[in-house]
């Protein structure tokens, strides 16, 4: 009766973290999540095959219901899903979403028509002791594909941290809660384990639905949001570390003597003096020949960028362009406005809008560090791109318009 109560009070588990999961899917529709809420599903109706299991012992269909729900797309959907949750580049995606396909249809057919042997218990039968060796090589290679997926997914979650800690921590964790879950799954599809096997699929599903509920809330803070914010060794102590390297790395590469270069390189651009400068801040000219008239402005120029993102990089994204926000402000004086814009109405689009002084201060843009690491670490979550060039004809801003779009 012991194992009576526990399958049924299992499958009611299953079947509450199945509806979690589903919430989950909900705020959060990705593909990587209704492979768990589908893996959940699965299992949820494995494990309901499994109460009239222990009541009535296991029959040949309560014993097939079993196995392919925990032994094939229990942790089939969990590794497949890993790979759409890490992967970015799309080949990988695509690859995983064939093997997927054939290591469900092909096992499927299998286990559901292939003979059985063996006498059943109410315990969680063990896939050896009533399958043949057919379908249990086409488990070993699911079960195998499972475990070089995560094992994938991890090197690749590892090799982001030096450009993304947080961020790459984040998703370590998420992948070894989804490895528990899968490898508790395939242990009690292999062994059974009887009340030892209940309470291990109460831990398989714990672990999935709390990697489920991490991958949904990844770290969102930003580096320029923050600067200035932490208390020396405090948790995010190795990313105040990072913000100084970069810094450091920018201070290097800057010469700070290069800002007075560039100022009477435009002076001499525009047939401007110091002494001009000095007439026009003083008011001289308002009382000399021509006064009342101002020099003839440089040439203004704007650049719109359009960037369209792969699915589930906004965040990513958004880190990247709050970052090269900041450096523009502190370090480019002659980049009047440079802000990165959301669309309500196309959550994957971000508009970044940039006016510059003249000619000149936007080709020095283009050659800044911070820039040029920009332009490379968006690459990886940018699928198009459009840019249009603008010239000013007639312009109405306050003069506080800069201070409020810009960071502080």
């Amino acid at each position: 009766m012991v194992e009576v109560g526990l399958a049924f009070v299992v499958a009611l588990v299953a079947w509450s973290a199945t509806a979690a999961l589903t919430a989950r899917y909900y705020r959060h529709p990705r593909l990587h999540m209704a492979a768990w809420v589908a893996s959940g599903i699965g299992v949820a109706i494995a494990l309901s095959a499994a109460f009239p299991g222990a009541l009535l012992d296991f029959s040949g269909v309560t014993f097939r219901i079993f196995q392919i729900g925990v032994g094939l797309f229990g942790p089939l959907l969990v590794g497949w899903g890993a790979v759409e949750y890490v992967m970015r580049a799309p080949r990988a995606r695509f690859g995983a979403r064939l093997v997927a396909t054939t290591l469900s249809i092909v096992p499927l057919v299998v286990l559901s028509l292939d003979r059985l042997r063996g006498r059943y218990d109410n315990g969680y039968p063990p896939a050896g002791d009533h399958y043949d060796v057919i379908p249990m090589t086409l488990l070993a290679i699911v079960h195998i594909a499972v475990v070089v997926a995560l094992v994938a997914c991890a090197v690749v979650a590892a090799r982001r941290m030096g450009e993304r800690p947080r961020l790459s921590r984040h998703e370590l964790v998420v992948l070894g809660l989804l490895a528990a879950a899968a490898l508790l799954l395939i242990l009690v599809s292999r062994f059974g384990l009887g009340i030892l096997g209940q309470l291990v699929m109460v831990g398989a599903l714990a672990c999935l639905w709390v990697a489920a509920s991490r991958a949904a809330d990844p770290p969102r803070e930003r580096r320029s949001r923050r600067r200035g914010g932490r208390r020396a060794g405090g948790p995010d102590a190795d990313q105040d570390e990072d913000d100084r390297a970069w810094d450091d790395d920018y201070d290097d590469r800057h010469d700070p003597e290069e800002d007075d270069v560039r100022r009477k390189r435009r002076k001499a651009d525009s047939g401007r003096s110091d002494y001009d400068d000095y007439e026009d801040q003083d008011g001289y000219d308002d009382y000399g020949p021509g006064g009342g008239v101002s020099a003839k402005p440089s040439r203004l120029c704007g650049i719109i960028t359009i960037y369209t993102l792969a699915e589930g990089h906004a965040d990513a994204f958004d880190d990247c362009a709050d970052e090269v926000v900041e450096e523009v402000s502190r370090h480019e004086p002659d980049t009047l406005l440079f802000a990165c814009h959301t669309v309500p109405s196309a959550p994957s689009q971000r508009i970044v809008y940039a006016m510059y002084r003249d000619q000149l201060a936007y080709e020095e843009h283009q050659q800044q560090p911070h820039v040029i690491a920009f332009a490379r670490r968006r690459a990886p979550h940018v699928v198009a791109t459009n840019v249009i060039e603008l010239s000013l004809s007639g312009a109405s801003a306050t003069e506080n318009l800069a201070m409020m779009l810009m960071p502080r």
